[in-house]
């Protein structure tokens, strides 16, 4: 292969990689965005709406097939116990941290995190589950690019479920209550908008879309087991600040690039795939650095 159709290659990977960075770090930016909480156990959502999903595709996959056909039934499922779970940490964990100190509810995103994810290693013996599906390996071959038709069904699905937030966000009564919410919270309650509701709603969003990449996840790369939301939930979270942490645009774009920069990274020399996490993490160190904002955020004043 030439170089063009090595890099053309790569790129196609990180549209994957960067597709599922980008649905679990809008979950992070969303909540960062409305309650300024960062949830460090929403890669741990991602991890059990895996789970749900396998169990659903299980459950339905003799009836619906275990092809593109139930897995889409299976992570629509996944989606709504994932979003409905979301709820329930909230409201248990959240919701009356809200006034604590930062590190109070911080300290508590970390303790939901270990309850996630200690539950499932409780239930699977810390056991590889294998992810099994009847998607074939097909595909278009451009040159000496492979382009298979399952990758091209995750970026596309990937790429609806963003659009579909962004409209959400932008042209919905909810979505407007949600960017007023995140920009002063007590002038809401004082204009009549149920602010409690509103979180409720970003959390059930929040987690649904990483429960979506959580059952995409385990039947692209065909298993899953219970530390995987670990560094994915870690990975996410760059992507958050490398676009702008509270930036939904932001997220999406942060996703993506991190996939790409992962991807191509790899080639360069002396950066193997074993090195791609600290090239990573020394690209969050760069941004942090150089543009603490993010590419697309903002600075905010701190009212007195």
């Amino acid at each position: 292969m030439s170089l063009t159709d090595i890099l053309m290659q790569q790129l196609v990977n990180g549209l994957v990689l960067g597709s599922f960075y980008a649905l679990v770090a809008l979950g992070y930016t969303m909540i960062f965005g409305v309650i300024k909480l960062l949830n460090f156990a929403h890669g741990d959502v991602y991890m059990v709406g895996g789970f749900v999903g396998f169990g659903v595709l299980s459950a339905v996959g003799g009836t619906l097939g275990a092809d593109w056909g139930g897995i889409a039934v299976a992570m629509f499922l996944s989606m709504i116990a994932m979003g409905c779970l979301g709820v329930v940490i909230e409201r248990v964990a959240y919701h009356p941290m809200l006034a604590a100190p930062r590190l109070s509810i911080l300290i508590t995103a970390l303790a939901v995190s270990l309850v996630l994810q200690n539950s499932v290693l409780t239930l699977t013996d810390g056991q590889i589950t294998a992810f099994r599906t009847d998607l074939g390996f097909g595909g278009l071959e451009i040159g000496h690019v492979f382009i298979t038709y399952n990758q091209m069904v995750l970026v596309g699905t990937a790429a609806l479920l963003m659009i579909a937030l962004e409209t959400f966000v932008s042209r919905t009564q909810y979505g407007r209550a949600m960017r007023a919410v995140s920009i002063d919270k007590d002038m809401c309650r004082l204009m009549g908008i149920d602010v409690a509701k509103v979180i409720a709603i970003t959390f059930f969003i929040g987690s649904a879309l990483a429960a979506a990449a959580g059952t995409m996840a385990g039947a692209y790369y065909g298993s899953i087991w219970y530390f995987m939301g670990f560094l994915i939930g870690l990975k996410a979270f760059t992507a958050a600040v490398i676009g702008g942490i509270g930036s939904i645009p932001g997220a999406m774009a942060g996703g993506l690039i991190l996939g790409l920069l992962e991807a191509f990274g790899t080639q360069i020399p002396g950066i193997g795939s074993e090195w791609k996490d600290v090239f990573s993490f020394s690209i969050l160190i760069l941004v942090l650095v150089f543009k603490p904002t993010g590419l697309f955020g903002k600075s905010e004043t701190e009212r007195m």
